[in-house]
């Protein structure tokens, strides 16, 4: 069965729903179990080597750092398993086990004990969780909260303006009948993770989070019905609207993070037309294929198997290998992989590589391989979540007892705890990094980036090495006529068979004819011919226009920079093209030089075309003919040197190498699937925000470690005065408050970041970018 056949429903699932896909819940444990117990996991079992098996997961219960260390921690303990990886982007748990010890079904038992359903990992399974609606949730939760927040601290205003009696109590009933609807709605993501790992005996960031909005309503209710002076509904949805402000920025980081695998799909082929015996033909999926198969791929359509030409010639766009525009001439005996397109004839290829053998395919693994990588980061948030949450509590619970044996009453010691809970609840620590993340996303989209990740812009501050892609990343990506002949007529008969081609070069040629005003001559049984040029009669004589050799020319100069003419019997006649570098390439280059960053090129295009566009550019370090695996090795061999890679590519080809980079941009001409892929993406024309990019990351970086520093000292504060009762809970939201405050006010100091590497890109002559859609 393949990938792309529905999975079987639970009993009782809609018809045409797949299974466990309804939005915004997961599966019952129970149910997941049943399902892998009929043995349809078998299928999602792959070979992990040495003897052992892995398993990739779909948990759509990950969600936070804790998460990540419970399940990397407690599943190898399970016998027969080995080891377990989770990629929170993609909430994918990858684990190997022993086929002689454990079964696929063991797996998913084991993780269900732990809290967290899954189900099998796949393309359809990624569609669902792109549906899920969860964003759409989060965000509404997001708007409650904020709306509740604003009305609640208007009315706690008046109290702390020195309201008494009847009409304190009157604002603070008002606040509950907000607050409490508010607080049980916003607040049901952490209500709902909270339950679910207690009701397995575990503990997560989200139970001090819970305990704390409970303690600040239950305790601010029991005022209200006391008549008591203070209550903290205000502290209780302003905790709300901060902690799922930032929850919203996680999911959208990591929804930007599973587009790039996912967006390959637009780029096979879901149907092939296989050729058998005499000649009989029938359509099959893509899935059905096998090789050896020979099939028929007609001019418009994309390959949909890797393979070799055995009748036929054409012209293919390999742009997704190669990364490069210009069309490659493909005659029998030619490669074709799946993806490539086909441009200008039909032809009929043996499959050698079908499924998941194909190139495509290989670069879909290495763009999930290299998204799976872990960070320094997310190591640093999953020690933290070892030691926040204990702490928390302990705090908490310490303060509570302590209280207690001194012989303050009950009512008094849950106040302080509370305080203590409201006070180190980790608003300035979550916002640290939020903060300034979305501060310096918007310096960046004044300047014509768009930041589509957090974790880029941290990854961009500590590069010291830049990589480059050449054709449409250092270059425009457009052929320019540079050299060609004076006569009038020539170019004329050059016009009448180039506006027939639709080939680039063709097309470059008609377009600076008709810039010289210089007519098509007279020209009759005009025929392109795939993959040579185009050929007609002119003044009666025969005309070709298009390769050397086809031509009549020496082919070894030419490294498929020329189109020839050639007239009757006459010598043929060259015209020469380039890809000329963007405007301020070079001085890009100089500029990230300066910043202290070695800049290299490599490139799928041909020796001497790189050669040259290294060094306009001024780039010492180049290399030629590199495939998407050539790219990606490069990146790994320079960060097991301790570097780190910024690249900056366009192509599809480019895709895995900017996934695996430690930091990544592409231009706005770039591929979707490159788009997606790269954590930042240009606007314009310009190569000159990419140093505005770096020298903002670098100023980001600076502000988040000052925000750290400060919540860290804040912390080391706040929490002895509340545990020694100098804090009330009121005073405690407003210090937490404030906290998250003086965050935010640092993190706006990012508007200034990257105002000189900005203004000398405008000084190039470069019109300023405003931003808008790449």
């Amino acid at each position: 069965m393949s990938l792309a056949e529905p999975l079987p429903r639970a009993s009782g699932a809609a018809p045409g729903q797949p299974e466990w896909s309804t939005p915004g819940a997961c599966c019952p444990t129970g149910a997941a179990v049943g399902f892998a117990r009929t043995g349809g996991l078998a299928r999602f079992v792959s070979d992990a080597g040495e003897g052992l098996k892995r398993l990739d997961l779909l948990v759509p219960g990950v969600h936070c750092a804790a998460c990540i260390q419970r399940i990397e921690e407690a599943l190898p303990k399970t016998p027969g398993l080995r080891s377990a990886r989770v990629n929170l982007s993609l909430r994918r748990v990858s684990a190997t086990y022993d086929p002689a010890r454990a079964e696929p079904e063991d797996v998913v038992e084991a993780l269900s004990r732990l809290g967290y359903p899954a189900r099998p990992f796949d393309a359809r399974a990624m569609h669902d969780a792109e549906r899920d609606g969860e964003g759409r949730d989060l965000l509404a939760r997001l708007a409650v909260a904020g709306f509740a927040a604003m009305n609640v601290m208007l009315l706690s205003v008046a109290v702390w303006s020195g309201a008494t009696d009847a009409t304190r109590d009157l604002l603070h009933w008002v606040s509950a009948l907000i607050a409490l609807p508010a607080t049980a709605f916003a607040g049901v993501p952490f209500f709902r993770s909270a339950l679910g790992v207690l009701r397995h005996g575990h503990v997560n960031m989200d139970v001090p989070i819970s305990l704390a909005l409970i303690l600040a309503v239950g305790v601010s209710l029991f005022e209200v019905t006391e008549s008591g002076t203070h209550a903290y509904f205000d502290a209780a949805v302003s905790l709300c609207f901060f902690l799922l402000l930032g929850r919203v920025l996680d999911h959208g980081a990591r929804r930007h993070a599973r587009l790039a695998a996912a967006e390959l799909g637009g780029l096979q082929a879901h149907s092939a037309t296989v050729v058998g015996e005499g000649g009989l033909r029938r359509v099959v999926a893509v899935e059905d294929l096998r090789p050896g198969d020979r099939i028929e791929v007609a001019a418009g359509e994309r390959a949909p198997a890797d393979g070799r030409v055995i009748e036929g010639a054409s012209d293919l766009d390999r742009s997704m290998i190669t990364g490069e525009s210009r069309p490659e001439p493909a005659a029998i005996g030619a490669e074709i992989h799946a993806g490539v397109l086909n441009l200008s004839a039909p032809l009929l290829v043996e499959a050698t590589a079908t499924g998941d053998d194909t190139a495509l395919a290989g670069i879909a693994r290495m763009i999930q391989a290299a998204e799976g990588a872990r960070t320094r980061y997310v190591d640093w948030a999953l020690r933290a979540a070892k030691l926040y949450v204990p702490i928390v509590h302990l705090a908490a619970a310490v303060t509570f007892a302590g209280w207690l044996l001194a012989g303050l009453d009950l009512r008094d010691a849950v106040l302080i705890a509370a305080a203590v809970l409201i006070i180190t609840c980790p608003c300035a620590l979550g916002l640290a990094a939020p903060a300034v993340h979305a501060a310096a996303g918007g310096r960046l989209f004044r300047a014509g980036i768009f930041l589509k990740d957090g974790a880029a812009l941290e990854r961009l501050a500590d590069v010291d090495v830049a990589v480059f892609d050449k054709t449409g990343t250092l270059t425009t990506g457009e052929p320019t006529l540079v050299e060609a002949p004076e006569a009038p007529a020539l170019w004329s008969a050059a016009r009448a068979l180039a506006q027939v081609s639709r080939h680039p070069f063709s097309k470059a040629l008609a377009a600076a004819a008709e810039a010289r005003g210089l007519p098509a001559a007279p020209a009759t049984a005009l025929k392109e011919v795939p993959g040579c040029g185009v050929e007609g009669e002119i003044d009666g004589r025969p005309a070709r226009l298009g390769r050397a050799d086809w031509c009549g020319a020496e082919a070894a100069a030419d490294a498929g920079s020329a189109v020839w003419l050639r007239l009757g019997d006459e010598a043929p006649v060259r015209f020469g093209f380039e890809d000329p570098l963007r405007p301020d390439a070079a001085a890009t280059v100089a500029a990230l030089q300066a910043r202290g960053l070695e800049v290299r090129l490599i490139s799928g295009d041909a020796e001497a075309a790189v050669a040259r566009a290294a060094a306009e550019a001024g780039i010492a370090r180049w290399r030629a003919g590199a495939t998407p695996a050539d790219k990606v090795a490069a990146l790994e061999a320079l960060a097991a040197e301790g570097r780190t890679v910024l690249m900056v590519g366009d192509g599809i080809n480019d895709a895995p190498a900017l996934a695996a980079a430690a930091a990544s941009i592409s231009p706005a001409s770039a591929a979707d699937v490159s788009r997606a892929a790269a954590g930042m993406a240009l606007a314009g024309s310009r190569l000159n925000p990419v140093v505005v990019a770096l020298d903002v990351a670098r100023a980001a970086k600076a502000r988040v470690f000052e925000n750290f520093a400060f919540a860290a000292l804040y912390n080391a504060c706040a929490v002895p005065l509340a545990a020694f009762g100098f804090v009330t809970p009121l005073i405690a939201a407003l210090a937490m408050s404030g906290s998250s405050i003086v965050v935010t006010l640092n993190a706006l100091r990012m508007r200034r970041a990257g105002r000189a590497a900005e203004a000398a890109g405008e000084a190039l002559g470069a019109p300023p970018a405003t931003g808008g859609p790449a």
